[in-house]
């Protein structure tokens, strides 16, 4: 009886797991289908001049393939001479109908492109992996850069790189599989490096008719368009001189980086040369032994990443081979395999700008992400080979065992655990960057009139008269009497605010990882929670109140004659007043080295700083009393959630002490948790 209730149960639990995973899928192609709506809204909600632009200079009312001139006047056209003749008869289609159709057959070579990448996915595959992989392949490829800019252009390059994946990974013959790579090379030159992939891992005659079938095209438009084939091959070395300038940050090759480091000329030329062989060499020879191993889809990531770097330009649309590098398995524990992955779909689906700051030496790093994410994948990245013991089997995570929580449901998500080690630096460093990026923009975009701020303004300070704390005017005028009080106070609001919380973090992360991840989480939720308030409540602060008397220490003098008054109202929004995080994040701070500081002086210390935080934002006329209420609560709700989602803070204390970790060939398929570290906090 007991051994046919555990089979019932093993039953029970299979059967919730794989309802789940429909679940799970059904929302995926959902999602699917929403974000392929979106695309095709956007793409076509743009007027008429604005969208499918290189479409339109190639088949429009007044394109260069309805002229009897060349391809090349002008630089309007940057295919191959090939790439004209298949699109020519395009030029007898409807413009507005010819729209609809190509934005949506885009749409739909995106979709075969993303089932074919998921197919493709190294065996062995479990099955819950297989259901999901062509709905998240397709979801990231819709949302990449690549894809994007390739909707909007009406460009051609999501083609070529199907063409490549269905050679390798649909076509059985040998002479199909070169002709599809080879048409692929016809449309864009550079995939020729290809037919070295093919030689190399013993498809001799798919390289064969790789060439012939690239020989045969390139032929035909010669005959066909004998000038403009001149033009394209001889006169602009393959292409290299046609469409934008090389130099622009357009361009992520080798070529447009050393042009945008200042070198040119003959110099510049050979360094290329010498770097774009030495690229080549090492990429195409690690794509070899890839497919060697089993990982043919890796294999063809990284040669087309090669061609990326090694093209004279790569221009954005060009770049779908960077995403599909994310398929490599990078990393021996199990917590660091999602940082290759998070690195290439934050590169290939975030502008630069979000990435890094705009600051000294990392500027050019910005600029040339997906560069240096490309030359990654074809050089640097140690994907690891199916033979590796650490392959199926990555050392495990360590998991803590929570204190029991005083209310029975709390946590809420029990799957929540918590980790015993520090995170990836990398990811983590990406994620407060790419989560500050987000912050900006949405405090940016809850932009409202100045009458609504102004009105709001209003509310606040009656409540604040009503309730007697009205204190801002004399706090900001005494302190404007007292230069050397003034000045402390503008310092401290300018420098305080980000210092701190990242030093705190920072000494966390280092001595303190469980606590980490426990910190960054609640001051996380209560950002996201500030951003709400910042939406549905714009405030006008003191400061930018007309006929109150309030003085800007920071920024002037304010001219409320003009409606947009204020240095700074052009580059952020002055009326994300309400909830204070200047209070909010320091008052975060102060709880925090509360909670965790050994030494009584340290906790004293801690308490300064809120206290000195709400001083700055009124005396500097920046906030309300009632913006730093305001900011109190959103921390406060922040330190609630993270509770009631991931249970409390302190963790068991330890019972035995833990043992040495076995090795990868010893370990079993599912390891038991480990008991707590002696170091653990909370002990």
């Amino acid at each position: 009886m007991r051994g046919g209730a555990v089979t019932d149960a093993v039953a029970d639990t299979v059967t919730d797991v794989e309802s789940r995973t429909r679940l799970t899928r059904v929302l995926l192609w959902l999602v699917v289908a929403v974000l392929g709506v979106r695309q095709m809204a956007v793409v076509l909600r743009q007027p008429p001049g604005e969208r499918l632009t290189d479409l339109e200079t190639w088949i429009g009312e007044n394109g260069v393939l309805h002229g009897t001139g060349s391809l090349y006047d002008g630089d309007r056209f940057t295919g191959t001479p090939f790439a004209g003749l298949v699109l020519k008869p395009l030029t007898a289609s409807a413009e507005a109908s010819l729209g609809v159709a190509w934005t949506f057959g885009s749409l739909l070579l995106v979709a075969a492109l993303g089932v074919v990448a998921a197919r493709a996915l190294p065996k062995p595959v479990g099955r819950r992996t297989a259901l999901l992989a062509a709905p998240v392949a397709i979801t990231l490829l819709m949302l990449s850069l690549p894809v994007r800019n390739t909707l909007h252009l009406g460009q051609t390059s999501i083609l070529p790189v199907l063409l490549v994946l269905l050679a390798w990974f649909a076509a059985r013959d040998d002479r199909l599989r070169g002709v599809l790579v080879g048409l692929a090379a016809a449309l864009q030159p550079t995939l020729l490096l290809f037919a070295v992939l093919l030689w190399l891992t013993g498809k001799r005659r798919a390289s064969a008719a790789f060439l012939a079938t690239f020989a045969l095209s390139t032929a035909a438009a010669w005959a066909a368009v004998p000038k403009d084939s001149w033009t394209y091959w001889i006169h602009h070395v393959a292409g290299a001189g046609l469409g934008e300038r090389p130099d622009s940050l357009a361009n992520q090759s080798l070529h447009g980086a050393l042009l945008r480091l200042g070198l040119e000329g003959p110099v510049e030329i050979a360094l290329f040369l010498v770097l774009a062989a030495a690229v080549a060499f090492i990429g195409v020879r690690r794509a070899v032994r890839y497919a060697q191993d089993g990982q043919l889809l890796l294999a063809v990531a990284v040669t087309g990443c090669v061609v990326v770097a090694v093209s004279p330009t790569a221009w954005q649309h060009q770049l779908l081979w960077v995403l599909l590098a994310v398929v490599g398995k990078v990393g021996k524990r199990a917590s660091d395999r999602l940082v290759w992955p998070a690195v290439v779909v934050l590169v290939v689906t975030l502008p630069g700008q979000m990435l890094l700051p705009n600051v000294g030496p990392v500027t050019s790093v910005r600029d040339n992400a997906l560069l240096l994410a490309a030359l990654g994948a074809a050089c640097a990245t140690p994907f690891l080979l199916r033979t590796s013991p650490y392959w199926a089997r990555p050392i495990p995570t360590d998991y803590a065992r929570p204190v029991a929580a005083r209310w029975r449901r709390v946590p809420l998500l029990p799957f929540w655990r918590r980790v015993l080690h520090r995170p990836n630096l990398l990811l983590e460093l990406l994620l407060i960057r790419v989560v500050y990026s987000a912050y900006a923009q949405v405090r940016l975009a809850a932009t409202a009139g100045r009458p609504l701020a102004e009105e709001h303004g209003r509310q606040i300070h009656a409540i604040e008269q009503w309730l007697h704390i009205d204190i801002e005017l004399w706090v900001n005028h005494t302190v404007v009497g007292i230069t050397w009080l003034r000045e402390f106070f503008d310092y401290y609001y300018s420098t305080f605010h980000f210092i701190v919380p990242l030093a705190i973090l920072g000494v966390l992360y280092a001595r303190r990882p469980a606590d980490y991840r426990w910190a960054r989480t609640s001051i996380g939720f209560a950002t996201v929670l500030a951003l709400v308030g910042f939406w549905l409540y714009p405030l006008a602060p003191p400061r930018l109140m007309p006929g109150l008397g309030f003085i800007d220490t920071i920024h002037g003098v304010q001219d409320f004659a003009k409606p947009d008054y204020g240095t700074l109202t052009g580059v952020t929004n002055q009326y994300a007043a309400m909830p204070s995080l200047h209070f909010g994040w320091s008052l975060w701070c102060g709880v925090v080295i509360v909670i965790l500081a050994p030494k009584l002086w340290m906790k004293a210390l801690g308490l300064l700083h809120p206290l000195f935080t709400i001083a700055a934002i009124v005396a500097t006329a920046n906030h309300w009393v009632l913006d730093a209420v305001g900011g109190a609560l959103v921390v406060s709700l922040g330190f609630g959630l993270t509770y009631l989602l991931s249970g409390p803070r302190k963790l068991e204390p330890v019972t035995e002490e833990k043992e040495a970790a076995p090795e990868p060939a010893q370990r079993k398929a599912d390891p038991a948790p480990e008991p707590v570290r002696a170091e653990v906090v909370g002990k």
